[in-house]
């Protein structure tokens, strides 16, 4: 796949609703985890989410069947576009994002299906909430494949498996770590 681009979903519960004290940390982080996506490296862009200004969203927001008897109606979840794995990896573990992994706990319920589904796409294609969450199901139900895998078990654009470059993702972060400075320092202060 000439141009391929890497797709990214992510899906998971509150312990609470939205508005509640409980997962307030996670919503104070939200923009600064936005913000930094968007300066690293290797990002291409993200799908906002309808209703809520500046960002358009790609499509329809719909979720996978996990959110079915949880009492939500909405839940956490994300949907972009990266340049390589090493990329994603490079912002998903380090900086920013890093810091709000380390408190997920706190504010999401624990989960029986896959955080996270990476694929595919062409240069001209942008994938939409429905596609993500019909990957996570896909890889939930089938394991780790080319249509849908995971940082454990990735593969490339020619759907070959691949070995991430560990060392590129150490650069990619330190590179990100410049350009984020300011929002982790902000984040650093912020409520769990």
């Amino acid at each position: 796949m000439q141009s391929a681009r890497l797709a990214f979903y992510n899906f998971g519960l509150h312990v609470a609703p939205a508005d509640s004290e409980a997962v307030r940390g996670f919503m104070l982080r939200e923009p600064a985890n936005f913000e930094a996506a968007a300066r690293a490296q290797g990002f291409l862009g993200r799908s906002g989410y309808p209703g809520v200004p500046r960002t358009r969203s790609w499509g329809v927001q719909v979720f996978p069947r996990y959110i079915e008897g949880s009492g939500f109606t909405t839940a956490p979840s994300s949907l972009s576009l990266w340049a390589d794995i090493e990329s994603l990896m490079a912002f998903s573990y380090n900086g920013v994002h890093a810091d709000a992994l380390k408190n997920a706990r706190a504010w999401n319920a624990r989960q029986s299906w896959p955080p996270l589904v990476l694929w595919w796409v062409s240069a001209t294609h942008r994938p939409d909430w429905q596609e993500g969450a019909s990957r996570l199901e896909y890889l939930d139900d089938h394991g780790p494949s080319a249509h849908a895998f995971n940082f454990k078990q990735p593969y490339g654009p020619d759907g070959e498996q691949i070995t991430i470059d560990r060392e590129r993702v150490k650069e990619l972060a330190a590179q990100n770590a410049t350009r984020q400075q300011d929002l982790l320092e902000l984040v650093s202060k912020l409520k769990v």
